[in-house]
């Protein structure tokens, strides 16, 4: 009797966990979906502080039930503000911009980039990490599907539209500001005993901050609300960005990095579906070729489409896979 009943709390525990991971993902993909929408009546920055503010009083009511410890100290708080600036407030900006001239899906789909991206910078910033043969031809097959999806023949040829390309680079220079975040993250904090959501709060926090400092400067223009423009930046902020990470980290706590880390091949997919079927966008076919290549430069990238070895080159690629975090 002991052991069916611990047999059916561990079923249940993994029904949640496998909704939590869904959860993760299909907030996630949704997430350009809110921005778009959001973005009609906000301006960029607009939307980043609407994001970073709900988004931190969520983290912070969980800190408070929970009855977490904040970091203390000028140098932890210095690189987690660093870290809030790097990988909230820049990369949202970038994305809020690139909202206003790109679909959702393709955002979405320029997201999922953001491992690659990782790891680009990791060979530059880490000292541990190397250019395997794997990271190398996940590389190349990475820069061959960014290409596809960019598709820079059919801009030079349409001159009508001339922030398309712009936006699309915006996007790269969101992934790219993860990637740096997350090398800057594994270098000068995973020494500091903080669990994901204290990191998580704290740095989004930080970025509040930031972007309140800034929305004076870069944020007072007009405002248009209606009852879908401010229900998307709480979904947006509270959601997204607050409850989703509690769930990613509990998936991340029971099933490791390496498997929590798929989320990232499910984004976006729900981004371009939710595209499609509720602002009604047109994703080319190249932009799902090139996406699902991306995708398959991450697999390879990180060993998981080769068997499995046990020399170093080999453990420091997986290990790299591993300390990779996601936040959206």
């Amino acid at each position: 009797m002991e052991t069916k009943k611990r047999s059916a709390s561990l079923d249940r525990r993994g029904i949640a966990l496998s909704a939590q991971y869904l959860g993760a993902a299909a907030v996630w993909g949704a997430s350009f979906l809110f921005i778009k929408v959001a973005i009609d009546g906000l301006s960029p920055a607009q939307v980043v502080l609407g994001r970073l503010v709900f988004g931190a009083l969520v983290l912070t009511m969980i800190m408070l039930v929970t009855r977490r410890r904040w970091p203390r100290g000028l140098r932890v708080w210095s690189h987690l503000t660093a870290i809030g600036a790097i990988m909230c407030v820049a990369p949202f900006l970038l994305f809020s911009w690139a909202a206003q001239y790109l679909p959702s899906g393709l955002s979405s789909i320029y997201n999922a980039t953001t491992p690659i991206a990782t790891m680009l910078l990791a060979l530059a910033i880490l000292p541990d990490e190397r250019l395997t043969k794997i990271k190398t031809a996940g590389l190349f097959v990475a820069a061959g599907g960014v290409i596809l999806v960019a598709a820079p023949w059919d801009a030079i040829a349409d001159t009508t539209n001339g922030m398309f390309f712009w936006a699309q680079l915006a996007c790269l220079g969101g992934t790219t500001c993860y990637g740096l975040g997350f090398s800057y993250t594994r270098r000068f904090v995973r020494g500091y005993s903080y669990d994901a959501i204290t990191v998580s709060a704290s740095q989004i926090g930080a970025g509040a901050v930031i972007i309140l400092l800034l929305t004076p400067f870069i944020g007072m223009s007009p405002v248009s609300l209606t009852p879908g423009i401010v229900g998307s930046v709480i979904v947006l902020g509270g959601i997204g960005t607050g409850i989703a990470y509690v769930w990613y980290t509990n998936v991340i706590n029971a099933w490791g990095a390496p498997s929590a880390s798929t989320v990232t091949y499910l984004t976006p997919i729900t981004g371009i579906l939710l595209g499609v079927l509720i602002l009604g966008e047109t994703i080319l076919w190249n932009q799902v070729v090139g996406g699902i290549i991306v995708v398959l430069a991450i697999l390879v990238g990180q060993g998981r489409l080769r068997p499995p070895h046990n020399s170093r080159a080999e453990q420091l690629t997986r290990r790299s896979a591993e300390d990779v975090p996601i936040l959206r």
